[in-house]
């Protein structure tokens, strides 16, 4: 089996059994072929003859190209679980990677729209029909903090839920979760529902359709998004994550019910959603700054 034939079958294996996302996969097909390409470049050795010194060399390599300590953690991951399947059938005798380590980088805090922020960025909907679709899903975004290709998978009969309130959406690796719909993000998507078939094509099954009647993509999702956010004069470059980044903060702030974000976005860990708590944190220290009057620094020359 070449060593292009082995990453094919594995990444197979992963999209089919483990069911992961084609994001996911198409992310471990980056990173196996940046370690084929390595390995290539130091002589053209194939996966099973490298040693533990070929992957430090390598990863130092990636570090000096600019890769984060995040981002290269990931990369080994994906070696890692490479060569554990390699192993698993006779292909590779050792796995180079094991105890081979990331450098650490400081831990970046996600970036997030203001409350008023993101009032602007929605009590502007325009008036074309795309502008009402684009309406309903930025709405559904904020309410309920999906992911994007949750929110890019509904189909037209998700409508009954949310009209109940609530939406059932497909998370990572498969797994289900029901998620809350607001009163707002309830009206614009009635308002869409009610004028989708003037764009939807007879057959399609999508939620949210393009121009030419066929199921929206993600790509265009973004680039509404960030159109719609550059219109309004928004500060910074607004993403479909950042508006999830913000669902999560802003019911933080309001309910301080950590457990309950988990549910909503579908972390598997509570680790993943504590990074919110910094968040409001910084919030409530900003606050502090601002009113407490021993916090404030005295003036120069005072």
């Amino acid at each position: 089996m070449t060593p292009q034939a082995a990453v094919d079958a594995w990444l197979g294996e992963l999209a089919q059994q483990r069911r992961l996302s084609p994001h996911t996969v198409a992310g471990y097909r980056r990173d196996l072929a940046a370690l084929l390409e390595l390995a290539a470049a130091a002589g053209g050795l194939a996966p099973a003859d490298l040693q533990v010194l070929h992957i430090r060399r390598f990863a130092a390599q990636l570090h000096a190209r600019g890769l984060s300590g995040r981002s290269l953690a990931r990369t080994l991951s994906a070696w890692r679980g490479f060569y554990r399947w390699l192993g698993g059938r006779g292909l590779a005798a050792q796995n180079p990677v094991e105890g081979v380590r990331a450098p650490k980088s400081p831990k970046a805090l996600p970036k997030v729209l203001s409350p008023d922020e993101a009032n602007r960025l929605l009590d502007a909907p325009g008036e074309t029909l795309l502008d009402l679709r684009d309406q309903a899903i930025f709405e559904l975004f904020y309410s309920s903090g999906l992911r994007l290709a949750e929110l890019a998978a509904l189909d037209i009969d998700c409508l009954a839920d949310v009209a109940a309130g609530e939406v059932r959406v497909l998370g990572k690796r498969g797994k289900p979760r029901l998620v809350p719909v607001g009163s707002q993000a309830r009206a614009a998507l009635a308002a869409w529902a009610a004028r989708r078939a003037e764009l939807a094509g007879p057959d399609e099954g999508a939620l949210f359709v393009g121009r030419y009647g066929a199921r929206l993509g993600v790509r265009m999702i973004e680039l509404r998004l960030k159109r719609r956010a550059l219109l309004m004069g928004l500060p910074t470059h607004v993403h479909p994550h950042m508006l999830r980044h913000s669902f999560a903060s802003h019911v933080l702030q309001s309910s301080g019910d950590l457990r309950a974000v988990q549910e909503m976005l579908g972390h598997a860990s509570i680790a993943s959603t504590q990074v919110y708590t910094h968040l409001d944190f910084q919030h409530l220290a900003g606050v502090y700054d601002k009113a407490h009057p021993r916090a404030k620094r005295a003036k120069r020359g005072e």
